[in-house]
């Protein structure tokens, strides 16, 4: 792990921080970790960003003890733990800069305990799912690592309050994972997971093993093909949640799901060829991307306002 909790966890989590270097701690954690979200949370207001920066933080810590730990009995154990420690978190046990920044960040927004204990629940499906049968098994994992996460975020953001506002973001984040799923193929069989419902590869003539050896050709295009049509459905309900939120609240949200929809864009350009190459943006595309999805939102708000 490029940058590891748990080994930050068991080296200095007895240790004292203060709240500000809890959050100095997750913010470089988000930014080594995934620089598309650290600069699209720069916009944010200085409590927020904090905040975002500590749940962040604690995703990536439980989700690499899916993806960076091999042993079961080591992953149960860490998970166990991870549980343990949220809890304490809420009875206000804070330890280690992690949980200090993100005690720190509950405190503030009230952001709700099963949130967060349903993100774990998300992760620890990896442990003995490796196969999804339909739409609604494997939707149910989306929403648990993603969908969820933007429940967190709402917390954070506060949002004008409106009937299918919960909906927005859930759709928002499964929008994300899809493309995730998308773009991490040859990543994901090399762990031998495969997300794709197995009843959708079967209508393709796919199956699992297909997958699993990287075989590119017409049916796999057709099924990514039908992917990124279930991303775009869940994008356009999601950029309903943009109007509900303030300016820098919009343009953070903005910028998230205007990454992914970009990303998307680009593997539909290679004929959904995800498996020669990684599909990704530079450093200067993502600043420039970055840029004109802040400018959007911030003239939506305008627009609307005029």
């Amino acid at each position: 792990m490029a940058f590891d909790v748990l080994a930050e966890l068991e080296a200095h989590g007895g240790e004292h921080y203060t709240p500000e270097e809890a959050y100095a701690w997750c913010r470089a954690y988000t930014k080594d970790r995934a620089s598309n979200f650290y600069y699209a949370f720069t916009i944010l207001p200085a409590a927020k960003r904090n905040a975002i920066y500590a749940a962040y933080a604690f995703s990536g810590y439980v989700d690499d003890i899916a993806d960076e730990l091999t042993d079961r009995s080591r992953q149960e154990h860490e998970i166990a733990l991870a549980r343990h420690r949220l809890a304490a978190c809420y009875a206000g046990e804070r330890q280690g800069p992690l949980f200090v920044a993100l005690g720190d960040a509950i405190d503030r927004f009230a952001i709700p305990q099963p949130y967060f204990e349903e993100l774990i629940n998300g992760v620890e499906m990896d442990f003995t799912i490796d196969r999804y049968e339909t739409w609604a098994d494997l939707q149910l994992y989306c929403y648990r690592v993603a969908s969820i996460v933007g429940q967190i975020c709402v917390a954070i953001f506060g949002a004008k309050p409106h009937p299918r506002a919960a909906e927005f973001a859930t759709s928002m984040g499964l929008g994300l994972q899809v493309v995730n799923i998308m773009r991490d193929v040859r990543e994901d069989a090399t762990r031998g997971r495969v997300y794709f419902p197995a009843d959708e590869l079967s209508a393709y003539g796919l199956a699992a093993d297909d997958i699993l050896d990287g075989r590119y050709d017409e049916r796999f295009a057709a099924m990514m093909a039908a992917q990124g049509m279930r991303a775009r459905h869940y994008f356009a309900l999601g950029r309903n949640l943009l109007p509900l939120l303030d300016v820098r609240s919009r343009m953070c949200v903005n910028v998230l799901q205007g990454v992914y929809f970009e990303l998307l864009k680009r593997i539909e350009a290679r004929d959904y060829d995800v498996f020669s190459q990684r599909v990704g943006l530079s450093g200067p595309e993502k600043l420039s991307a970055i840029a004109r999805l802040w400018l959007g939102a911030a003239l939506l708000g305008r627009a609307r306002a005029g």
